[in-house]
């Protein structure tokens, strides 16, 4: 596997321009199942989040072909397989989001219970049962979610989601675009990321109100058509860079950016101390001559606090004066960075599963680490550019399933960081699907 290895303790000046926001690429690519037509996605980013996916799609007929860089283009006029195979889906729970699609314009689907990153139990129950309320038939079996509805077609319901659930609002949303009649889906998700993928839903032909809203309204339509879509720039990716800007004294330009999307983390790092300033394409992060004070965080969907920030802003927290707490709502076991960040000297105390206080202004020192899931990562990346010496970070695959170009991003704003490549053992992850065009 490879590994990271930076010398921290340089602070970053510099710019960064972010890329396509992975968490909105994922659903959007899959949308390509609704129809028949071409999709063209643009802003798409180069992450092995994204390599699998397109993967999953090849082998149930998608083809996939690349037009430019980070320009895609995905046709489902010739699907040969209803059945997403574990093999593929085990590396990654956004793989799921094929079921709607699949199940509302073919009728069927086979899809392998999905992986990812070990923060949390994160059932699917949710996505089943909005589907069963549509009017799916669905078992599992063996690993296997089977899901048919007998050759009908998905059937309209008012649907009101227990919790707050990302992947259940994209999986139900693109399910109803297909469906006969209209479909309500109360206590929907309101990240960018949905919001995105409405709006490209619109462009293909979908019929959708309350776009932004905890409420979506969609009206079925017979099918979708062509389109093209640009896709929103990653908001988790700008955080990160601004609290590397925050946390080394340096001072970073994010461009590409939507300042927009990340409220909540801009006034957590304005509360701590850090400059935050807009730009017409992006925005300013600046700890330059700031002292970073300690705050308290809790996580909640958005437009709150982001739990996929919670690891990058503890980081900043060791070295703020103070102390911090953070209250984590949405995942369980998404701590699991903090032994890895006490080998660095931190000063972290867990006080139940869901809590932690850090006493900041711990002299982080460079240690042998190891990534635990993607954010966690990301991270270990922000401690190990603030701390003394040496830090070796290892497993690092989970960092490159969402972030793109990290070491030269970094490096660019000045950061030592350097990775050491695992020897070559085949070219299963880089070669190409008979239907994958590069």
């Amino acid at each position: 596997m490879d590994k990271i290895v930076i010398n921290g303790g340089k602070a970053l000046f510099g710019k960064v321009k972010i890329s396509g926001a992975k968490n909105a690429s994922l659903p959007l690519i899959t949308a390509s199942l609704l129809t028949d037509k071409p999709l063209f996605l643009h802003n798409v980013p180069d992450l092995a989040d994204i390599r699998t996916l397109h993967k999953i799609l090849a082998s149930l007929g998608v083809k996939v072909t690349q037009k430019a860089e980070h320009s895609w283009e995905y046709q489902a006029d010739g699907i040969t397989s209803f059945t997403a195979e574990y093999d593929l889906v085990k590396t990654m729970r956004a793989s799921f989001l094929v079921l709607g699609p699949l199940l509302a314009r073919f009728g069927e689907c086979k899809a392998a219970l999905p992986g990812g990153c070990a923060i949390g139990l994160r059932p699917v129950n949710f996505h089943l049962d909005a589907l069963r309320e549509m009017g799916a038939d669905i078992e599992i079996q063996e690993g296997y979610v089977y899901a048919t509805t007998y050759g009908k077609r998905l059937k309209g319901a008012e649907i009101t989601f227990p919790k707050v659930s990302v992947g259940a609002t994209e999986n139900t949303l693109m399910a109803a675009t297909l469906a006969e009649g209209t479909t309500i889906l109360n206590n929907a998700s309101i990240e960018p990321e949905i919001t995105d993928l409405a709006e490209c839903l619109q462009s293909m032909g979908a019929d959708i109100s309350g776009i932004g809203t905890s409420r979506l309204v969609i009206n079925g339509v017979e099918s979708l058509h062509e389109a093209t879509h640009s896709i929103i720039p990653d908001r988790i990716e700008s955080i990160t860079y601004a609290i590397a800007a925050a946390i080394t004294k340096g001072k970073i330009e994010i461009t590409d950016a939507r300042l927009d999307h990340i409220t909540a983390v801009a006034d957590a790092l304005t509360a701590m101390g850090a400059e935050i300033k807009p730009l017409p394409n992006g925005f300013s992060c600046s700890g330059e001559g700031k002292e970073i004070k300690g705050i308290d965080i809790v996580t909640t969907p958005y437009p709150g606090f982001p739990t996929d920030a919670q690891a990058q802003i503890m980081a900043l927290m060791l070295t703020a004066h103070g102390q911090s707490t953070i209250n984590e709502t949405v995942f369980e076991n998404r701590f699991m960075h903090v032994p890895e960040m006490q080998r660095m000297n931190a000063d972290i105390q867990l006080t139940d599963a869901f809590s932690v206080t850090i006493a900041g202004s711990s002299e982080l020192k460079g240690a042998p680490v190891m990534a635990s899931d993607l954010r966690a990562s990301a991270g270990l990346v922000l401690a190990a550019l603030a701390a003394h010496g040496e830090t070796v970070i290892d497993r690092v695959y989970h960092l490159d399933r969402g972030y793109e170009d990290i070491e030269a991003k970094l490096s660019a704003c000045g950061a030592d960081i350097r990775r050491i490549k695992a020897p070559v053992k085949g070219d299963s992850e880089n070669g190409n699907s008979d239907n994958i065009t590069a």
